[in-house]
């Protein structure tokens, strides 16, 4: 028996293969499942079982794919209506070879959540020795509750129950399999380390150390951002109504004119660029999303009716980023830049700036009573443990929500924690004609170092 562990960088998601005498599971694939194809090539396995501890929310579940090209059968919770695979019940058990897979009803994070624990019966039908969690258990934080805001407490009790009745009592010997790590948008207090046990989390996870009205309490109080592009997911996820990818998009290269008509016709532009480089030149009507920070960050900005296009370093990235959207259900991606920003400013094309404003000069500017927006877009958790004299909280992800309540009249300057979050603030208000627009690269952290005033 061996377990081989999956990370889909960006979303920090994690996915497991498991295999044993011939046969093979997946729990929670993604999208592009060559990986697990070539794990059961390398293995001599075929992959017969595909669970889905939930419905997901924030990237394409890739059963659908894996059961196209294996013929393996989906498993999924019994409490939501999928339009495929198969429901499954607390209780319910699966073996091939040593394995032995239990199903768990786990809900809370959503009702039809699931965890799977796993026995291998060599040793012990009794004694599990791992469990895959889902969202329900992470490491070092719990999965969020708040899909139903309706029934807040009712399902903020329901994790509590999962894993205190549920999860926990599998015994502290069980090594933890959660479906993210540090990192994801499905919790804000994971370890950096993606092992544990149980017995390690209910000593150290700060969740597990509440008693129930404590954790409700906690549950309902969070606060969590929800991308537009959840809503995409969860209907994918459901109805499994994904396209099958035979091969990863192929974006065509455009050179600077056929790239700005394709501006013109809708395209949407993202640079994937560092913030350094897009602020000194960029392709007017594009938007700076660099490429690290493109899963977190694309489904606030990006919709699912128009095609897409990419300026990047180099032709290596262009791939890279299709990876991570087409994780996120974007296959429309049409094109890249032919040559890079090089191309476009050997053309003679205009081309955008943003200035930027060193953390000292800002300070100058409060203390001095200047009118202008200073525009804090990290997270309110951030906002709220400390924030500079009369900035102005609309978290980034909420900018297309909340524009109309930022001047057009006066300057902006965008701030985050280092410059990285406000460089897609500012690049999105220049997108959307804001004529004065700086950011602050460094941010809160330079402005830490050089003892700038907080509230």
């Amino acid at each position: 028996m061996f377990i081989e562990k999956i990370k889909s960088e960006g979303l920090a998601h994690l996915s497991y293969f498991i295999g044993d005498s011939g046969h093979a599971a997946i729990i929670d694939p993604r999208r592009d499942a060559d990986i697990y194809l070539q794990l059961a090539g390398k293995n001599n396995l075929e992959i017969t079982h595909i669970f889905e501890t939930h419905r997901n929310e924030d990237y394409v579940i890739g059963s659908q794919q894996i059961r196209h090209s294996t013929g393996a059968q989906i498993f999924h919770g019994s409490q939501l209506d999928f339009d495929y695979g198969n429901a499954v019940n607390e209780g319910d058990t699966f073996e091939f070879g040593d394995v032995i897979l239990k199903i768990l009803s786990t809900p809370g994070h959503t009702f039809e959540s699931i965890s799977i624990a796993l026995f291998d019966k060599s040793f012990s039908t009794e004694n599990p020795v791992g469990v895959f969690t889902g969202d329900a258990l992470f490491i070092g934080d719990v999965g969020r509750t708040d899909f139903f805001p309706d029934r807040a407490e009712e399902v903020a009790g329901l994790l509590y129950e999962s894993i205190h009745q549920k999860i926990l009592s599998l015994g502290d010997q069980c090594i933890i399999y959660p479906a993210h790590g540090a990192g994801s948008v499905c919790g804000s207090g994971m370890a950096s380390r993606e092992f544990s046990t149980i017995g390690f989390e209910r000593l150290t996870n700060p969740a597990l150390q509440k008693n129930k009205e404590q954790f409700i309490c906690h549950k309902v109080n969070e606060h969590h951002y929800q991308p537009l592009y959840f809503r995409k997911m969860e209907y994918l996820n459901q109805t499994g109504k994904v396209e099958i990818l035979h091969h990863l998009p192929q974006p065509k290269p455009f050179m600077p004119a056929k790239f700005s008509e394709a501006i013109d016709s809708g395209l949407q532009a993202i640079d994937l660029r560092a913030p350094e480089s897009s602020a000194g030149t960029s392709v007017p009507g594009s938007l700076n999303i660099p490429l690290d920070m493109l899963p977190a960050f694309a489904g606030y900005f990006l919709t699912y009716d128009k095609p897409i296009g990419l300026v990047a370093e180099e032709v290596g990235q262009v791939q890279e980023a299709v990876t991570y959207l087409i994780r996120l259900g974007y296959d429309n991606i049409a094109c890249y830049l032919k040559g890079g920003l090089h191309s476009w400013e050997t053309s003679g094309s205009n081309f955008n700036s943003i200035p930027s404003i060193h953390a000292k000069e800002l300070a100058e500017k409060i203390e001095n009573n200047e009118d202008f927006t200073l525009l804090d877009v990290r997270s309110i958790d951030e906002f709220n443990s400390g924030h500079l004299p009369g900035a102005k909280h609309i978290y980034v992800g909420e900018l297309p929500k909340y524009l109309d309540q930022i001047e057009k009249d006066k300057l902006a300057v965008t701030f985050c924690n280092s410059g990285k979050r406000a460089a897609i603030a500012a690049s999105y208000l220049k997108l959307h004609n804001y004529p004065d627009v700086r950011n602050c690269f460094g941010s809160m952290m330079a402005c830490q170092a050089i003892g700038c005033p907080l509230e």
